[in-house]
C-alpha cells in the first residue's frame, strides 16, 4: 500500500496531566519521530517476526500485522494467516506467542486478528466468515463470542462495554453501508447511520459502481481493483470511526464532514473540513493503470491458481484481465476527485488526526495542519523520521501516553527489517 499523508488534526478533547501536550509539539513546525533505543532492546527480531517473508501467490504477506495496546502499555501483535499473536511488555520486551484457547484447552485453528480492547481487560477480534467475533483475555483465554449477521470494514471499542462497527450487507438490488453500536454484554445492536447504493447487473458490465473491476467466469471468479479509490462493494468511501473520550466520531471521506456523537449514537455536533478536494489527473491515472498492467504482464508464476483451474485456464484468465485493463487505460479521459481524507487516527491527547491519500509513494514526510475545536487553524507542521520507512495507518501507528508505537521497517537493516518501536516526538 502507499504510505499516507496526514493533513488535519482536530482537537476534540483537551490534554490532561502533561506539562507539554502534543499540540505544543506540533506548533514547533517539524515534528521528528525519534526511536527510543532502550525500547524492545535485546529482542531477536528474526525470530519474533519470522513470518515477515511469507508470500501468497507470489505476493508478500508477512507485513500484514497490526498493533493493539492494552491499558498498561503492553502490546499484542497479530500475524495474519497464522492464527497466533505475539505479546510484549510495556518496555517492548518480547514475552511469548499465544493462541486463543477454550476452557477445555482447545486451540482455535482459525482466528481473525485483534480488533481492539473492551472493558480494559478483553481483546475482541474481527469477524470470521460466519460472522463470529471471538473475545478473549490478554493471554488468549476464550471469554465469549459475539455474532453479527453482516460484514465489517472497521471496528473500534467504546468506553461503556460497547463496540462501534462500520458494516455492510448485500441486498437484492442494493448495498447497505451503516454504522452500528454493539453491546458487548448482550450482543444487542443499534444502527445509528446507513447509506444505500444501487447494485449493477454484473461486475463485468463495467458500470460506474464497479469501474475498474474485473471478473473472469470460465475458470472461476476473480475480481480486483487496479485504480485507486475504486471500491468493488458498497459506497466508494464508507465512513471512518474513532472513539475519543466519551464521544464516537464518524468521519465521511467523500464530503469532509465530521460528526460527533455520544456513546449511544446521538449526534452532538457536526464539523466541516474546509480543505480543497484534490484531483487525480489524467496523466496520474494512466501512470497507475500502466504500472498495474506491467505488473501482471511480468508475473513469473501463475496469478490465478485454484484447484478448479488448469494452467491453461489460468493463463487465459490473466490475458483476459490484462486486455480489460488495457481497454480501461484507453478510456481514461477526465480527472477524478479524491476523497477529503483516507483514514483517521487519534493521538493520546484526544486529538483526531485526519490524513489524505498521497500522490508520492514511499514518501517519508507527512505534512500536518492543526486545528482547534471550532475549526480554527493553529499551525502547520511536518512529521519526519530519519531511521524508519514510516507507514502511518491505525494498525501500524498508535499513540499511547504521549509516545507513538509503530510496527515499522528499519532503513538499511540487515536481515529482518521489521521492528516494534516506540518513538518520542521532538
Amino acid at each position: 500500500m502507499k504510505k499516507l499523508t496526514i493533513i488535519l488534526i482536530i482537537a476534540f478533547i483537551a490534554s490532561q496531566g502533561r506539562s507539554q501536550n502534543l499540540i505544543d509539539i506540533y506548533k514547533k513546525g517539524t515534528v521528528k519521530l525519534v526511536p527510543d533505543t532502550e525500547y524492545g532492546k535485546g529482542n531477536e527480531w528474526d525470530k519474533v517476526f519470522t513470518s515477515y517473508f511469507d508470500t501468497l501467490y507470489s505476493k508478500p504477506m508477512g507485513n500484514r500485522k497490526s498493533i493493539t495496546i492494552t491499558p498498561d502499555g503492553s502490546i499484542a501483535i497479530d500475524h495474519a494467516y497464522h492464527n497466533y499473536f505475539s505479546k510484549f511488555d510495556p518496555n517492548g520486551k518480547f514475552i511469548k506467542e499465544f493462541y486463543i484457547t477454550s476452557e477445555t484447552g482447545y486451540q482455535y485453528k482459525k482466528t481473525s486478528g485483534i480488533a481492539g480492547v473492551v472493558n480494559d481487560n478483553t481483546f475482541f477480534g474481527g469477524l470470521d466468515n460466519l460472522g463470529r467475533m471471538l473475545c478473549f483475555d490478554f493471554d488468549g483465554n476464550y471469554k465469549k463470542t459475539l455474532k453479527l449477521d453482516y460484514m465489517v470494514k472497521q471496528i473500534v471499542s467504546l468506553p461503556n462495554s460497547k463496540i462501534a462497527v462500520v458494516g455492510w450487507v448485500i441486498w437484492k438490488d442494493k448495498f447497505r453501508d451503516f454504522v452500528s453500536i454493539v453491546d458487548y454484554e448482550t450482543n444487542e445492536e443499534k444502527i445509528i447511520w446507513d447509506h444505500f447504493t444501487e447494485r449493477c447487473g454484473d461486475i463485468g458490465d463495467h458500470c460506474e459502481l464497479f469501474k475498474y473491476s474485473y471478473k473472469f467466469k470460465a475458470g472461476g471468479a476473480v475480481s480486483l481493483s487496479t485504480m485507486p479509490f475504486a471500491n468493488r462493494l458498497g459506497m466508494q468511501s464508507p465512513p471512518k470511526i474513532e472513539s475519543i473520550g466519551n464521544h464516537l466520531i464518524i468521519a465521511y471521506p467523500e464530503t469532509g464532514e465530521i460528526v460527533v456523537c455520544d456513546l449511544n449514537g446521538k449526534v452532538l455536533s457536526k464539523k466541516q473540513l474546509n480543505s480543497t478536494t484534490n484531483m487525480l489527473t489524467i496523466a496520474e491515472q494512466k501512470e497507475i493503470q500502466q504500472t498495474a498492467i506491467d505488473k501482471y504482464k511480468n508475473f513469473d508464476k501463475p496469478f490465478f491458481k485454484t484447484s478448479k483451474m488448469s494452467p491453461e485456464e489460468g493463463q487465459k484468465a490473466m490475458q483476459t484481465l490484462i486486455g480489460q485493463m488495457e481497454d480501461d487505460l484507453a478510456k481514461i479521459k477526465d480527472p477524478i476527485p479524491l476523497p477529503y481524507f483516507s483514514n483517521i487516527i487519534k493521538d493520546s491527547d484526544g486529538n483526531l488526526l485526519i490524513y489524505e491519500f498521497p500522490k508520492e509513494e514511499n514518501a517519508n514526510k507527512f505534512n500536518v495542519w492543526v486545528m482547534k475545536n471550532g475549526g480554527e487553524f493553529v499551525c502547520q507542521s511536518t512529521f519526519v523520521c530519519d531511521d524508519y520507512e514510516l507507514e502511518i495507518n491505525p494498525s501500524k501507528f498508535v499513540f499511547h501516553d504521549g509516545y507513538v508505537y509503530g510496527l515499522q521497517k528499519l532503513k538499511n537493516a540487515e536481515g529482518m527489517p521489521l521492528r516494534l518501536q516506540r518513538f518520542k516526538l521532538e
